[in-house]
């Protein structure tokens, strides 16, 4: 059985419920949030990803966890682990991400989410690193890669094949951090 994921002093990292699907659906329509991810989403956008993240759970013991605050219970949104993407560099790689809605943001919710992502795959997958993907005016985004230790695999840079050719957030950067203790 995979092991649970991770708590912090303020987040609990967890599964995906039915009752997520409204915090989640404001979020993926907040012009802020979706700036660098495309369009708002549809209700069934946001049910579909939601089945796609218990699947990964079920699969893998592992997805991109819904957040929640522990004050009070609010679901701030997501991070945590996946496969990375098929038809981008890290497809078949572990890959880390967060989404959080915008009154959340700048109150390190989603680097205390990420670190504790981090931990819980050093502990409980054999990956030798974990890559993440953004686009380059992503800054909030790739800042956070950095902050975390992530280095920037310019080599790897490219264009998303899920993005429509012409869309500004076609272009994608890559970053990875090695597991600690190894020399990749």
């Amino acid at each position: 059985m995979a092991e649970p994921p991770p708590v912090t002093d303020r987040l609990v990292l967890r599964g995906w419920r039915d009752e997520d699907h409204a915090p989640l659906l404001a979020l993926c329509r907040d012009p802020r949030v979706m700036e660098f991810l495309g369009p708002p989403q549809s209700a069934g956008e946001v049910a579909a990803a939601i089945a796609r993240q218990r699947a990964k759970q079920a699969d893998y013991g592992h997805c991109f966890w819904a957040v929640e605050r522990r004050a009070d219970g609010a679901m701030l949104g997501f991070c945590g682990l996946q496969p990375g993407p098929e038809g981008t560099p890290i497809a078949g790689r572990i890959e880390i991400g967060w989404r959080l809605r915008a009154d959340a943001w700048g109150q390190g919710y989603a680097r205390e989410a990420a670190q504790a992502s981090l931990a819980w795959a050093w502990a409980n997958l054999e990956a030798d690193s974990v890559w993440a993907i953004t686009v380059l005016a992503n800054s909030r985004s790739w800042g956070l890669m950095e902050r975390l230790g992530m280095r920037r695999r310019t080599a790897l840079d490219f264009d998303h094949p899920a993005v429509p050719p012409g869309s500004p957030l076609r272009a994608h950067i890559t970053y990875s951090l090695d597991r600690p203790g190894s020399h990749g």
